[in-house]
């Protein structure tokens, strides 16, 4: 059995969308009820904001100063995904504050690993910019904190939310220090996440996409984890293991058009957690990023947090022969280029 950190508070709530917004209050409603009947063998971690000084390691000042202008204002926009209201900007400074927290735990040994139930979300924000939802970018402002206050080398960030990572994919196209794995609908929002977009400079080959078409399942996501993720991930020996944890790709998510159950967030979780012993000495920590229908995220975490754990039982191979082989060995054939597998 592992102890597994978690991150959650009803703070994350007073960051107001509006009324039909699908990125909603009640995310983490849901999650706090559902948490509070299972927290047994789990250790709670207490969240804090992050200063500005830490934001700033991958933001740059004026955008920081811009959404800490919103509020003073009881509505703002600043496109027409992602508004704010005036608790938004400190519920965010508590989003990537709570990860930073739940990252000090682990690499203190207080916990083996953990989860980050936080919002808003956070991997479409750019450097410059709010988008998709996301006013912070919570995991990439945990890996370049790990980097710079505990020297660990080699970050790897898997991102399994439905839709592509742009924001942290261009934080670290041009860096070796970060790899960025990202399954993803493609084509969808927000437009990136290409086969070929595979890093610049210093960085090229460090940015590992994996565009899959809608109407994958659980048999497709486990055949490019099995052939193309995971050889890559143990061939970067990663120190550390972020998950940016979405989980929109579910079959009732109403923005998506995948069709994952629940258990296959439990499958990719283990793929990781096996990275994560193998090279980090266990450590991997998770973070809340897409999901929007609350039954899915409530089950999906659920599956998430008994592998994290050590508490699932053994997991049977999803039913059927992958229908996307020919896209599956595309993959591999490009990711050939810069990896031997």
């Amino acid at each position: 059995m592992a102890n597994t950190g978690i991150v959650i508070d009803p703070r994350y709530q007073e960051h107001e969308t509006g009324v039909g917004h699908p990125e909603r209050p009640e995310r983490i409603g849901v999650l706090l009820s559902a948490l509070e009947e299972s927290m047994e063998g789990l250790s709670a971690i207490p969240p804090r904001e992050a200063s500005g000084e830490e934001i700033a390691l991958v933001h740059d000042g004026a955008y920081v100063a811009d959404v800490e202008a919103t509020a003073h204002k009881q509505r703002f926009a600043f496109d027409p995904d992602t508004p704010t209201s005036p608790r938004s900007y400190d519920t965010a400074r508590l989003a990537a504050g709570g990860f930073l927290a739940l990252l000090d735990a682990i690499v203190a040994g207080e916990v083996d690993n953990g989860f980050a139930f936080v919002r808003p979300p956070g991997h479409h924000a750019e450097r410059h910019r709010a988008m998709g939802f996301c006013l912070f970018n919570n995991a990439a402002i945990g890996a370049e904190y790990l980097r710079r206050r505990y020297g660990i080398e080699r970050v790897l960030i898997v991102d399994w939310d439905l839709h592509h990572g742009n924001g942290t994919q261009h934080m670290f196209e041009d860096d070796p220090g970060v790899l960025y794995v990202s399954t993803h609908q493609y084509p969808y929002y927000p437009g990136t996440g290409a086969l070929d977009e595979s890093g610049c400079g210093s960085g090229e080959g460090y940015t590992v996409n994996v565009p899959l078409p809608a109407g994958c399942a659980d048999a497709e996501y486990r055949d490019a984890f099995r052939r193309v993720i995971e050889p890559i991930a143990h061939l970067y020996e990663p120190q550390f293991v972020l998950i940016s944890a979405g989980f929109d790709a579910h079959a009732r998510d109403p923005l998506g058009g995948m069709n994952l159950s629940a258990s296959a967030f439990g499958a990719m979780a283990r793929s990781l957690l096996a990275v994560a012993a193998a090279h980090a000495s266990g450590r991997c920590a998770a973070i809340l990023e897409g999901g929007y229908d609350l039954q899915a995220i409530c089950a999906s975490s659920s599956q998430v947090l008994a592998e994290l754990s050590g508490k699932a039982p053994a997991l049977e191979s999803p039913p059927g022969a992958s229908r996307i082989d020919a896209v599956v060995e595309r993959f591999v054939r490009h990711q050939k280029r810069y990896w031997k597998i």
